[in-house]
């Protein structure tokens, strides 16, 4: 593994970052070379759901959490995220470890919606314990019938004297399981479609809530069907005003989906760097694996798409931090950095042979790590949506 403790990658000398990014960088490499050196390869559900709790403990010890909440007041490292920090951040821990990206990623996902609207009250309460990594947190959009297309949501909410019950189904919900708490949206009907939908905090132990199904996917993560039957939330767990959880749920995921092509980098970056330290060392025909030009030119087609990822990455980061509208920018990135990566990768398991589709062989485990990023917080297709129609629009 490469040690990049004594500088920074060379992509840092661009001009997205200032030294901050680059000490942070050097920084966090360092504490992953000596905690997240040795890969977890046992791939059972409850192996899986106690070493993403581990993880989670681990990089809140670590004041890695911090970053992934804001508010200095409750235990986040500044009072806005910055994106560019984030970003660095899961696509170092993807290029180490795949499920401590994971375990950063839902962290920052489960709470944005309350860093973004939440009452002091609810940042209290939940914030520190996120950012020490003394609490596991989940956001709970998508439903059987209810993906890409948020305003087709069935869960409902009914109003009653003293909060809300809520009935109905949540699905692919990262955490699912093992969270302490769900950010849960669901239709409260104050008007059609996805204007009528309201954000709530409910506790994972709340009577009512159910885990119906533990789901399991191609890359081992904690998923779960959640179940709703006439469980009963407070007042006080409503985040923002009701009828606005769509505009909750967007918020959200705009401030975090340029953060899920970082982390796709990180798996792209990984595939080139086993690739290269492959092609120098197989030896075919008497000289080695890179000696031959087919090879080279595989090398130069993945490090090519990997800079073209991480520019449109790193500028839609930098711009969010300027304070700038990156709807387009986010798209471009997302869409691009994980179609790259899953290229990427794949090459790189074809460079590898018979290794490459061996268990326990990284670039196997980076093969399906990166499938599911093509999909979840906005699928390529919907990226493309969201680029064409901004571009008509000027």
């Amino acid at each position: 593994m490469s040690d990049h403790s004594a500088t920074h990658p060379p992509e840092l000398d661009w001009p997205f970052f200032d030294n901050s990014h680059r000490d942070f960088k050097v920084r966090l490499d360092a504490w992953c070379n000596e905690h997240l050196a040795h890969a977890h390869h046992d791939e059972s559900r409850d192996a899986v759901d106690a070493e993403c709790i581990r993880l989670v403990r681990l990089l809140g010890a670590g004041g890695w959490l911090k970053h992934a909440v804001s508010g200095t007041a409750y235990g986040a490292a500044s009072d806005v995220i910055d994106t560019r920090q984030l970003c660095l951040l899961r696509e170092t821990l993807a290029f180490h470890n795949g499920l401590s990206d994971f375990a950063f990623a839902m962290q920052g996902l489960g709470t944005g919606a309350i860093s973004l609207m939440g009452t002091a009250d609810q940042k209290q309460r939940y914030l520190a314990r996120v950012a020490s990594g003394q609490a596991l947190s989940a956001f709970a959009l998508s439903e059987p019938d209810a993906g890409s297309d948020v305003a087709a949501m069935q869960c409902s909410a009914t109003a009653t004297a003293d909060g809300y019950v809520l009935n109905g189904r949540k699905t692919w919900i990262s955490n699912g399981g093992i969270a302490d708490f769900y950010v849960v949206f669901a239709r409260t009907g104050e008007a059609p479609g996805a204007r009528g939908i309201t954000a709530f905090i409910v506790d994972a132990d709340t009577h009512g809530l159910s885990i119906e199904e533990r789901i399991d996917v191609v890359a081992p993560h904690p998923l779960a069907t959640l179940k709703f039957d006439n469980c009963k939330v407070a007042a006080n767990q409503r985040i923002g005003e009701a009828g606005q959880g769509f505009k909750v749920a967007m918020a959200t995921l705009d401030v975090f989906r340029t953060s899920v092509a970082a982390a796709a980098l990180g798996f792209g970056r990984r595939a080139l760097h086993e690739s290269i330290s492959w092609a120098r060392s197989r030896k075919m025909f008497g000289q080695s694996l890179g000696d031959f030009q087919i090879t080279q030119t595989k090398i130069a087609q993945m490090a090519t798409m990997l800079d073209a990822a991480t520019l449109l990455t790193y500028r839609a980061a930098w711009l969010r931090d300027q304070g700038g509208r990156i709807t387009r920018e986010a798209a471009m990135a997302k869409m691009t950095a994980t179609e790259n990566a899953q290229k990427i990768i794949d090459m790189a398991v074809q460079m590898h042979g018979g290794m490459g589709v061996k268990k326990g062989v990284m670039v196997e485990s980076l093969y399906r790590e990166i499938r599911a990023l093509r999909i979840y917080e906005g699928a390529t297709e919907v990226q493309q949506l969201i680029i064409g129609k901004d571009v008509l629009k000027g």
